[in-house]
């Protein structure tokens, strides 16, 4: 290990680990949209989700695979994979089409719904400070989004239902707290691997044949970057507090515009940069106030911060 890497603290460690992983979450986008311009969503897909087991076989069978089996709440389980399958089909559905920045400012939504849904699936109080940050993630979204008959194309309405389902996985994930991330993390994997094998064989392109063994090596690395990039996220997490790391996944957004320019020419359109803004603040302004609360409500009942639901 290098000598500036050792000589970092746990949270200057966190940091770099949550920069490195947002950096392979954009270049996993990135690549995928390029792939899809060639393959079929149901063959990325799927070859994605192999490759991903590949990654997280062994390490659930070290930890303890039998733990796979015994999952909490099983319809939960079914409907936070549904979701995320759906998410996963709708941003290749829409990167297909659109800049790489466009569709990721509307996925960088998704904790904005989390935040407005939170009081009606999870019983939270929200109260009109983060209502009013909300309603400005709203306007965000609908001046990105430039409502009308020419910019309401199919894209971009898969990108808005896209980021929804991202946010219901969200909630999902917030009632399985107690459910480990590899295993969260399997059953998304095998949801979405059968979706892939379901869209192969009902489109008519469903299996694409590979041009070369470059090009599958590239369709397997988005599963494993993918995981990589869940990994150092979740190591991020354990080495700094989240509120010194969790606002860093905004960075996205920069790789994403970088990653657009450099591989297929794309610009941000003025709209885009205004809504992007409002959702970045209110999103950030959403998650500060949610963390102060948390604080706030462990210290009144002398509990670890992790503790306060």
């Amino acid at each position: 290990m290098p000598n500036f890497i050792r000589q970092l603290s746990p949270t200057g460690l966190g940091v770099a680990v949550m920069l490195l992983g947002m950096l392979l979450f954009a270049l996993n986008d990135a690549m995928g949209k390029w792939l899809v311009s060639t393959y079929s969503l149901g063959q990325v897909i799927l070859i994605r989700s192999a490759a991903a087991l590949i990654v997280l076989v062994p390490i659930l069978w070290r930890a303890n695979i039998s733990s796979v089996l015994r999952v909490e709440r099983p319809m939960l389980q079914a409907s936070r994979a549904m979701f995320s399958t759906a998410e996963l089909f709708c941003f290749y559905f829409a990167v297909k089409a659109l800049p790489l920045a466009d569709v990721m400012t509307y996925w960088l939504a998704a904790p904005i719904y989390v935040a407005a849904l939170s009081p009606f699936l999870l019983g939270e109080k929200v109260g009109w400070r983060r209502w009013t940050a909300i309603a400005i993630g709203f306007v965000g979204v609908l001046i990105a989004l430039k409502p009308s008959s020419a910019s309401l194309t199919p894209a971009a309405l898969f990108s808005i239902l896209g980021s929804a389902a991202f946010a219901f996985m969200m909630l999902s994930g917030r009632q399985l707290r107690n459910t480990p991330d590899t295993v969260l993390a399997f059953w998304q994997i095998i949801g979405a691997a059968l979706a892939g094998i379901v869209a192969i064989a009902v489109t008519p392109d469903g299996w694409v044949p590979l041009k070369s063994g470059f090009d599958l090596s590239l369709l397997a690395l988005l599963g494993i970057v993918a995981m990589a990039a869940h990994m150092l996220v979740n190591r991020a997490l354990k080495l700094a507090d989240a509120a010194t790391v969790a606002p860093l996944q905004y960075t996205l957004l920069l790789w994403a515009v970088v990653f657009g320019w450099l591989m297929f020419g794309d610009i941000p359109q003025p709209s885009i940069v205004i809504g992007a803004g409002l959702i970045v603040l209110s999103g950030l302004y959403i998650f500060f106030r949610e963390n102060a609360l948390k604080r706030r409500l462990a210290t009144a009942a002398n509990a670890p911060l992790e503790d306060v639901v």
